[in-house]
Parts: structure tokens; sequence; C-alpha cells
């Protein structure tokens, strides 16, 4: 690889954002049905699993983040 060309090859990169972009979108199905749950009324149990859920998705969103940002800046 010369110094002039990308980390990550082209196809690669494209192949990738897709695959984030797949994974945002189930990402945002988990959040609205976090969001729903948490305007519902439960016992202390079940509101610590949600906010387990909570930091997990939040968690998994940041990776996904990170991942497309060093594709942009790699490719």
């Amino acid at each position: 690889m010369t110094p002039s060309s990308p980390a990550i090859p082209p196809e690669h990169a494209k192949e990738i954002r897709r695959i984030s972009h797949d994974l945002s979108n189930a990402l945002e199905i988990i959040v609205q049905a976090n969001y729903l749950l948490n305007s519902m009324s439960h016992d202390e149990s079940a509101k610590q699993w949600i906010q387990l859920l909570d930091n997990g998705v939040l968690q998994a969103a940041g990776i996904n983040r990170n991942l497309r940002d060093y594709v942009v800046a790699n490719s």
C-alpha cells in the first residue's frame, strides 16, 4: 500500500457503511421499544432490566458511530 492510498479499500468501506447503516436501523427499533417500556409503570426489578437495556443500546450506538467515523477517516 502506498502512503497516498486509503487504509480501507473503497469497496470494503462501502460495505462497512451499508452494514453500519443496517445496524443503526436495528438499534433504532430497540431504542423506540425501550422508550415505550420506560413510559409504562414497572416494579424495581423491571426498571433495572430496562436501564440495563438502555445502557447496552447506548453503548452499541456509540460503537457503531465510532466505526462509521473510522471508516470515513480511513477510506
